[in-house]
């Protein structure tokens, strides 16, 4: 029996590192790095603070070390309510380097979740 072919491309399975993943963001040229304060996220290259209902988490990524826990994190792929596209990354709880890590979940937990197809985020 002929196995059937698929009628669409299935690209989630070319994004299996992290590496390859914030590439692909730096090709689009959304590769900005949400930082975290106790104003909310910042990105470095603006004057602008944003809260939780400022900001939507379109896309997540878990990584497992294969060895360590201390390699695994987490990858959101958040995009704030003027448009612009970055990211944040987490290490999996005790493992993480955010100062005041308790804000950080918080605030990350307040995030709406509006999940995007990968191929709406990264294709042009």
């Amino acid at each position: 029996m002929e196995t059937p072919k698929k009628e669409y491309s299935d690209k989630s399975t070319e994004m299996t590192t992290m590496v390859t993943i914030l590439e692909k963001l730096r090709k689009k040229g959304v590769d900005k790095e949400f930082r975290w304060t106790d104003k909310g996220f910042h990105l470095a290259d603006a004057e602008e603070y944003f809260a939780p209902e400022d900001l939507k988490i379109i896309k997540t990524y878990r990584f497992e070390g294969e060895s360590s826990p201390s390699e695994s994190a987490i990858l959101y792929i958040i995009e704030s309510n003027n448009g612009q596209i970055g990211y944040t990354i987490d290490a999996y709880g005790a493992y993480s380097t955010h100062e005041n890590e308790e804000g950080y979940d918080d605030f990350v937990k307040e995030i709406p979740v509006v999940e995007k197809d990968e191929r709406l985020i990264f294709e042009p």
